[in-house]
């Protein structure tokens, strides 16, 4: 595999990461919203991942090798699961029974999400690196 297929690689899984955090960030920053203007609480949100080829030079260049793939983000969908009823009569949201409908997102389980996309993020990060180095290196060789 060559350094600009390392790249290519790399950086679809970066942009797909980002997109992730941004995400993540967003029902962080969400969990206490009961009323948004389609009506009801937020609902959280989930990225979902497939595996992509690289570009159709890629494949030309890269017809001996098998199985290069990059990843992108193929959708964003809302969680369907209901939202979390809680007794808080004092909340402008409140229905006549004293419930306030909040949203189903778990921030613990957001923050370990997060940790999780920030070190494949690092991963990513690394790679890039790693490949500019040897590159850089081969080059000094070269002279």
């Amino acid at each position: 595999m060559d350094i600009f297929a390392t790249f290519k690689i790399a950086s679809s899984a970066l942009k797909a990461q980002r997109t992730r955090l941004n995400t993540i960030s967003s029902n962080m920053a969400n969990a206490e919203t009961t009323s948004t203007p389609e009506g009801g609480p937020y609902k959280k949100k989930s990225v979902y991942f497939e595996s992509t080829p690289l570009p159709f030079n890629g494949h030309l260049q890269n017809s001996m090798e098998k199985g290069i793939k990059g990843v992108k983000v193929t959708k964003i969908l809302e969680d369907e699961k209901p939202p979390q009823r809680v007794y808080n009569p004092s909340h402008p949201d409140a229905g006549n029974d004293g419930y306030v409908e909040m949203p189903n997102v778990n921030v613990l389980k957001e923050m370990v999400d997060m940790m999780s996309a920030t070190r494949s993020y690092e991963a990513n990060t690394t790679t890039i690196q790693s490949a500019k180095r040897m590159a850089l290196k081969a080059l000094e060789i070269g002279r």
